[in-house]
């Protein structure tokens, strides 16, 4: 098709403020599904993303669409909503022209509503406001008009649509088609696609996602990885309407894939670009910014023979989501497996759980922490990414947490609360910006570490389910930091080993110990339970032995037989505190989350 007739654009929003629902609603109103197939959340096919009610995998897929005499292409890519996934985002805004900016009636502007535009305007997209749920009764459309145009200087005219009911749907249709620009290539031009997702297909191989910038490919044609520096022969090249249909060709302008029987899921990147052999470009596309993993964990097999099988599953889940790192560690408590980088905690949760489901594993993760940047006393500067591998405090001249910068929207009657949360966890406040008379916006500069785990929940708390964050990554900054040990029966348990501020070092000690108390299941043996920072012990506990009753078979006779029994189980008991292993469960590495700063 030209490439005139070609729009290709996003859903972008709040988490939660209908991007899925008007996605179906626009694969309804185009006939790319019937009444029939039609049911919510349609482009979220993992189990996951249904069950939680949050996109995670950016979706692709083609729909056509009469506009006067003439018919359209409109290739839609929809986006996830929450922090964690904003890369998803970022790789779905580099295929379009366009953004549609979707905001709840009712909720009005969100934080990831902020940053989702900040990004498009970055790309240069053109982005067509919609204000979506309008069949809500406390939907107020005038408020969220005022708010696009004066907090985020949309000057253009939303649309009113309730996804949910259908209405305002078929002009939001004619506005993609009138604001949104073609695509700017040429299928003349030599083959430059942009590979922005890849999935894995037990029967296809690699799956590659591509939007092609100039160019055209068909199947049979021998391709180029520019940044790989590999040649493989195109198997099949197809597009999503909504299910995976072969085609002829793909041409400029154009959102599809394309598969080439790769089996090795490492050799595909997002952001690749793709030319062919017989033609091929004079330079790469310009790539995706590298992605930096902030929260990192250990996830280990609970089964040691499954280490091979979580191996290759750590490569397919890499394909699918290119944010996700990993790198083998070897554990005294827990044997082989691997380090694994994160954009945040629901990430880490929706990797472990997909890592579970999708590949049949038992896992254990340990407590996730951030990258402290030490700098020796020589001058020579290391990133740890696990705590147990800190130096000793004597070899240490500063010790580097990262930073984020926040932006918190809340009810103006919430900020007290919120503020005095933000002191908590060590926030540095910058500034307030009212969104009308009802909410306002405060800007805090925090250590990751701080916001990591409990903050978002407890913002909801604060704020009664009306506030919202988004934060961005600044750099690091020196703190005062120790290393909090766990000792289970004098020996050093290293998974549980934690890097916190000196001053909550000594409550944080004493809430954990007293937690893995509660959560440590009562052995054979005596099991204590000591906080340390460095050898110096801050807070204990102990785990009393399972009672068992050796002299409940004697019926009276000599007291020396009982005293005989006693003397044996205590000296059992002894030998097995030396020598037995305390079972830890998965809750003993949860605990240390939940533990209130």
């Amino acid at each position: 098709m030209e490439t005139s007739r070609i729009r290709n654009f996003c859903i972008i929003a709040h988490i939660d403020h209908g991007k899925s629902t008007l996605a179906d609603r626009l694969l309804l109103a185009t006939g790319a599904i019937t009444t029939r197939e039609f049911r919510e959340q349609l482009l979220d096919d993992m189990d996951l993303e249904r069950e939680r009610g949050i996109t995670i995998k950016a979706s692709a897929v083609r729909m056509e669409y009469a506009h006067g005499d003439k018919k359209h292409l409109l290739n839609l890519i929809d986006t996830p909503g929450h922090v964690d996934f904003s890369y998803e985002v970022a790789k779905s805004l580099r295929a379009c022209e366009g953004a549609v900016l979707v905001v709840d009636a009712s909720q009005g502007v969100e934080a990831q509503t902020v940053a989702n535009l900040f990004q498009a305007r970055e790309q240069g997209l053109a982005i067509i406001p919609v204000i979506n749920k309008i069949d809500l009764g406390q939907s107020d459309p005038d408020r969220v008009r005022r708010e696009l145009k004066e907090t985020l200087g949309v000057e253009e005219e939303p649309t009113l649509v309730s996804a949910k009911e259908g209405t305002g749907v078929e002009e939001l249709m004619e506005r993609i088609v009138r604001e949104i620009p073609p695509p700017a290539g040429t299928a003349e031009a030599p083959l430059q696609a942009l590979v922005f997702d890849s999935a894995f297909d037990v029967y296809k191989g690699v799956v590659i996602y591509v939007r092609l910038m100039n160019g055209r490919v068909k199947s049979g044609d021998t391709i180029y990885l520019m940044g790989a520096k590999q040649t493989h022969e195109v198997q099949e090249a197809g597009v999503f309407m909504p299910k995976s249909k072969a085609v002829e060709s793909l041409s400029a302008g154009e959102v599809g894939y394309l598969t080439c029987n790769i089996k090795d899921p490492s050799q595909i990147h997002a952001g690749e670009t793709i030319t062919l052999v017989r033609e091929p470009a004079a330079s790469a596309l310009p790539g995706y910014r590298k992605v930096r993993a902030l929260v990192f964990c250990g996830i280990y097999p609970v089964n040691p023979a499954d280490y091979d099988q979580l191996r290759d599953a750590m490569g397919k889940m890499r394909l699918s989501d290119a944010s996700f790192t990993f790198e083998p560690e070897n554990s005294g408590s827990f044997g082989m497996g691997y380090r694994c980088g994160f954009l945040g905690l629901l990430h880490m949760e929706i990797i472990q759980e997909r890592l579970e489901r999708e590949f049949n594993l038992s896992l254990i993760a340990t407590t996730p922490s951030v990258v402290y940047r030490v700098t020796l006393n020589g001058g020579e500067t290391m990133e740890i990414e696990n705590p147990t591998t800190l130096p000793e405090a004597g070899r240490i001249q500063k010790i580097e947490e990262p930073f984020i910068r926040a932006f918190l929207i809340t009810p103006s009657s919430a900020l007290g609360a919120v503020m005095q949360l933000a002191l908590g966890k060590r926030g540095v406040y910058k500034s307030t910006e009212y969104l009308g008379t009802e909410r306002a916006m405060l800007t805090y500069e925090f250590p990751l570490s701080e916001v990591l785990v409990d903050f978002h929940d407890r913002l909801k708390s604060a704020t009664r389910g009306y506030g919202s964050m988004d934060y961005e990554f600044i750099g690091y900054r020196p703190s005062e930091l120790v290393k909090l040990e766990v000792w289970l029966n004098a020996v050093p348990c290293d998974p549980l080993a934690v890097i916190v501020p000196k001053e909550k070092a000594y409550p944080k000690g004493k809430d954990l110990v007293a937690k893995l108390k509660e959560v440590i299941p009562r052995q054979l043996f005596e099991v204590a339970i000591q906080a340390a920072i460095g050898a110096r012990v801050i807070a204990r506990e102990t785990v009393r032995p399972v009672g068992k009753h050796v002299t409940g078979k004697c019926y009276g006779g000599d007291i020396t037989r009982k005293r005989k029994l006693w003397e044996k189980q205590k000296e059992g008991k002894k030998r097995l505190k030396t020598f037995g292993k305390v079972q830890l469960p998965q809750e003993a590495f949860m605990a240390i989350l939940k533990i209130q700063s």
